[in-house]
């Protein structure tokens, strides 16, 4: 994989401007912050990321595919606020269960989720290389 970093452009912080790779594609659906089963936990936007994080590594997993093979990921929440008040949290599950911010990002912040109770849904693309 190859970040994209223009000339002269600053490295962006916690995610990469884009990234180029070659390999098998693995999409990942949108995952909220429910288990396995369907069940919310908490209702804290920590909580719901870091379940939403681990359902993103459970369907790689499946794949054969691993958090570094993360090139894309689009995260929409539904609250800027709590997002940035929970970023020491997020930050914390983000770094232990992804382990890496190469991926190009996207934050977006979005009326409501599907889920009433969902704060957060983040799609995923990865790329298993050759």
């Amino acid at each position: 994989m190859q970040v994209l970093l223009p000339p002269g452009w600053p490295r962006p912080r916690g995610y990469a401007n884009g990234v180029k790779t070659h390999g098998q594609q693995v999409y990942v659906a949108g995952m909220i912050g429910w288990d396995a089963q369907g069940v919310f936990h908490t209702d804290d936007m920590a909580g719901q990321t870091r379940q939403a994080l681990e359902n993103v590594v459970a369907v790689l997993t499946e794949a054969g595919a691993k958090p570094e093979h993360i090139v894309r990921m689009t995260w929409y929440i539904t609250s800027k606020q709590e997002y940035l008040a929970s970023g020491k949290a997020i930050g914390a599950a983000f770094k232990e269960l992804i382990g890496h911010f190469n991926a190009a990002m996207t934050a977006v912040e979005v009326k409501a989720l599907i889920e009433d109770r969902a704060k957060v849904e983040i799609e995923v693309t990865a790329v298993i290389p050759d």
